[in-house]
């Protein structure tokens, strides 16, 4: 379970969150590589709306060829040209065909460019999370990072796989329809105009209100999806804490404030077809009647009518579409400025560009004046000095909060210190590549982490190039591998998501195999065996044991029982170290360090 709280928890606006017009450009700007292949979607786009713009045109020809032949027959002055007519709608099934045709390819290369850029964005947010400093994850949950690479880049993919040809092809239909309707009649056509005003109120009306409810509607997504991954992942916690009815609380406000926003920005985008078509059909009306009076007057012909009818249809569609195209553009630019505002992230500072060289550490370690706040006017460590040989086992003790394990997160340059320096064989730490200098480390915590896989490559992550003869000898050191031996597939056997298919101690057991195989310079080992049973608690402790002989090792140390035998122990409170020395020294003051051990003492 996590305790952080995602931007946009229960009540909180998303409106106010949004550069339209930035974002957009942005968009554009990543997009001008695929100039090239986009050129050519615009270009079958294009030619696809033609093709099919001429369609009603022809069908006029039809329908006057028809009306004419029956004019004739009724007069008895001839009859239906039939040849005539199939050979006009043989050309305009041609016309059609070609229009699929080029409407296949334009969807096929458009599909192309927008899936080729999810793909680098999402690369991109991989290459960004590995460069993002940890504080950021200290203010996230999981799901709302996620989320990112999910919902808000598929968004940004539905959205522009439809919107960019739709806007081609909306555009298109509008100017060939507009020159077609002219060459029918120039007064009918400016009758029709006379819709467009109207239909741009509508839709600027529209588009205004819905605007906020799309970025609201992604906002709440990811915080829903990072409640529900939270609960998930903590289910355990979540039942033996009876917090079912908290949990689903929360999950029906997220849930009740995702519906609305997304009622609304659903609605809003729904309604404007059907007033669209409303709109349409009132200009059928008047152009009826309109072209009713022309043909009476000798200056078009019946076909022209059916024509004309069909050109209005195909001028108001496009409007409409263009109105959707709008919400669509207001989707992706909502699910694209979280993306680009996770990728805008502050990253932790670059390493230096001439590094030292891990090659030959040794392991000794020194703290000079160590200042450190997670928040600048909140300083949790104070000055903190030590000094530590290669090959020490040094245990850092003290209350919760003192500071034990944020000593590790500086020394591992999770987070950089405010003031003073770590120096690692007296060189400061912040000289070393941040990968490099981690690879130095070995860690073992109490909360063990597994991946879904087999043993054998949990094992090797420790070492991606290790032999199974090393990963064995690793096993045999952990007093692990006659377990795995035990198992249905031994070391191939695959341990689900959770990897509650072994127990917890043989998790552990596994984690010190993990970092043997890498054997780094220097171990830090969170207390991990106060969660096991006896045995398992021996044989952990056995296998840490062999695991930091000739190591530099730091224990952060809980139950103050298990490190009477350290070289060193720092006794820590409030962010300073308060007392040194070994187990019986510290006794023997009868200071700080006693008091805790004999209060754990006596309730143990």
């Amino acid at each position: 379970m996590h305790n952080k709280k995602g931007p946009m928890g229960p009540g909180m606006d998303a409106s106010n969150v949004k550069n339209f017009k930035g974002t957009l450009l942005r968009i554009l700007k990543d997009l001008k590589k695929y100039r090239v292949t986009i050129f050519f979607v615009f270009l079958f786009a294009i030619a696809s709306t033609i093709f099919a713009i001429v369609g009603p045109k022809i069908l006029g020809i039809v329908t006057e060829e028809i009306y004419s032949g029956i004019v004739a027959k009724i007069a008895n002055t001839g009859g239906i040209n039939f040849d005539n007519i199939i050979r006009i709608l043989l050309i305009l099934l041609g016309l059609y065909a070609f229009s699929l045709i080029f409407s296949f390819i334009e969807g096929f290369l458009m599909s192309g460019v927008a899936n080729r850029y999810s793909y680098e964005l999402r690369e991109k947010l991989s290459l960004k999370i590995a460069r993002l400093p940890m504080k950021y994850f200290d203010s996230q949950t999981n799901g709302e990072v996620l989320s990112r690479f999910t919902n808000d880049v598929d968004t940004l993919n539905q959205s522009l796989n439809q919107s960019i040809t739709q806007v081609i092809t909306s555009l298109t239909t509008i100017i060939g329809v507009l020159v077609m309707m002219f060459s029918i009649n120039f007064t009918m056509t400016i009758v029709a105009l006379f819709i467009i005003p109207l239909c741009m109120v509508v839709v600027k009306k529209i588009v205004s209100k819905s605007q906020k409810y799309f970025i609201q509607q992604q906002e709440y997504l990811g915080s829903l999806n990072g409640h529900i991954e939270e609960i998930y992942g903590g289910h355990d916690i979540v039942t033996i804490f009876n917090g079912e009815k908290k949990a689903l609380d929360t999950f029906c406000t997220l849930n009740d404030q995702l519906y609305h926003t997304a009622w609304k920005s659903q609605f809003l985008s729904s309604i404007m077809h059907p007033i669209m078509m409303f709109i349409g059909n009132l200009s059928y009306v008047v152009i009826s009647i309109l072209g009713g009076w022309f043909v009476i007057q000798g200056k078009i012909v019946v076909g022209d009518i059916l024509s004309f009818t069909q050109y209005v249809r195909s001028f108001i569609n496009p409007i409409g579409q263009l109105a959707q195209v709008m919400n669509m553009i207001q989707s992706a630019v909502a699910g694209a400025e979280r993306v680009y505002g996770f990728l805008d992230e502050e990253e932790e500072t670059p390493d230096i560009e001439k590094a030292e060289s891990i090659s030959n550490i040794e392991g000794n370690v020194a703290f000079k004046n160590v200042q450190f706040g997670y928040h600048e006017d909140r300083m949790i460590i104070h000055n903190f000095n030590g000094k530590i040989k290669k090959g020490q086992k040094i245990a850092i003790v003290g209350p919760t909060g003192a500071g034990k394990s944020t000593i590790i997160k500086l020394l591992m340059r999770f987070y950089d210190v405010n003031a003073g320096e770590i120096l690692l064989d007296g060189k400061n730490i912040k000289n070393f590549k941040r990968s490099e200098l981690r690879s130095v480390f070995g860690m073992v915590l109490q909360d063990t982490w597994l991946f879904s896989g087999t043993i054998e490559e949990n094992i090797k992550y420790g070492k991606l190039d290790a032999t199974m003869d090393e990963v064995i000898d690793a096993c045999k050191m952990a007093s692990v591998d006659h377990y795995i031996k035990t198992l249905p597939d031994g070391y191939h056997m695959v341990l689900n998501e959770e990897s509650d298919n072994i127990s917890g101690g043989q998790k552990q057991l596994l984690t010190i195999a993990r970092v043997i195989l890498a054997d780094p310079k220097i171990l830090i080992l969170d207390e991990a065996t106060s969660s096991v049973d006896t045995r398992t608690e021996l044989l952990i402790q056995e296998a840490m044991d062999r695991l930091m002989e000739g190591r530099t090792s730091f224990i952060i140390a809980h139950r103050l029982s298990t490190i009477r035998n350290a070289d060193l122990i720092l006794v820590m409170n409030n962010g300073d170290i308060v007392e040194t020395g070994n187990h019986e020294e510290l006794l023997a003051k009868n200071g700080f360090y006693a008091n805790l051990y004999n209060s754990q003492f006596v309730e143990e």
